[in-house]
């Protein structure tokens, strides 16, 4: 008689078409694989139980010409990424990953928004405590500040991407691990205003399963 198993879950599955350069360099300066470049396609996904990650990438690295990226287990969660130049080899070791896990991309969670905030003409001694722990570019005194936090933390990433595509706005925070993900921006006011608009379409236009609260 086998041992029960916990039944694979899928968090969520994403495509990022294009990267851009400061969510791309964001990215390598804290990952632990092969660092991605502005303009590659990379296909991150999230899953529970966390361990399965490492079966669900040899499958794409076995098949596809993608270089891994990423390969996370956390407490409860398991998250993986791949990259490459052709974003056709992305997809296919996207959907090969997918095949694997025996679901399908809208099978994962929709996003669901804890906080979304936009803090105008901050202070200069509240951009210097931030600039102590950021992971991406510097916040400046009297910079318009917005603020994301969202469960699964995989849709964090759509939503800094997203936002670097549609407006001039600076990276400085971006957590994509754990319960929940968390994204910084500034700039100008309206640089933020069109970067926010931009999130709330692509957090909008995700299919998935219906949530409340972390998980």
């Amino acid at each position: 008689m086998g041992l029960a198993t916990y039944p694979l879950e899928l968090r969520g599955a994403l495509v990022i078409d294009e990267m851009q350069p400061q969510f791309a360099a964001t990215v390598a300066a804290n990952s632990e694989g092969y660092f991605p470049v502005s303009g590659e396609s990379a296909f991150w996904l999230e899953v529970r139980p966390g361990i399965v990650v490492n079966r669900l990438m040899d499958v794409a690295l076995k098949a596809c010409d993608v270089k891994p990226g990423a390969l996370i287990t956390e407490r409860s969660y398991g998250t993986l990424e791949v990259h490459g130049p052709d974003q056709g080899q992305v997809r296919d070791a996207g959907e090969r990953m997918l095949r694997a896990a025996e679901v399908a991309a809208t099978d994962g969670l929709a996003p669901h928004v804890l906080t979304d905030e936009t803090i105008r003409q901050i202070d200069d001694h509240q951009a210097m405590l931030i600039n102590r722990t950021r992971a991406g570019m510097l916040v400046l005194g009297r910079d318009t500040l917005y603020t994301l936090e969202v469960s699964p933390a995989i849709w964090v990433l759509l939503a800094a991407n997203e936002a670097e595509k549609a407006a001039s706005v600076r990276l400085v925070g971006l957590g994509n691990n754990g319960a929940v993900g968390r994204l910084r921006l500034a700039g100008t006011d309206a640089a933020i205003d069109a970067a926010t608009e931009a999130v709330h379409r692509a957090l909008a236009g995700v299919v998935g399963r219906a949530h409340q609260g972390v998980d």
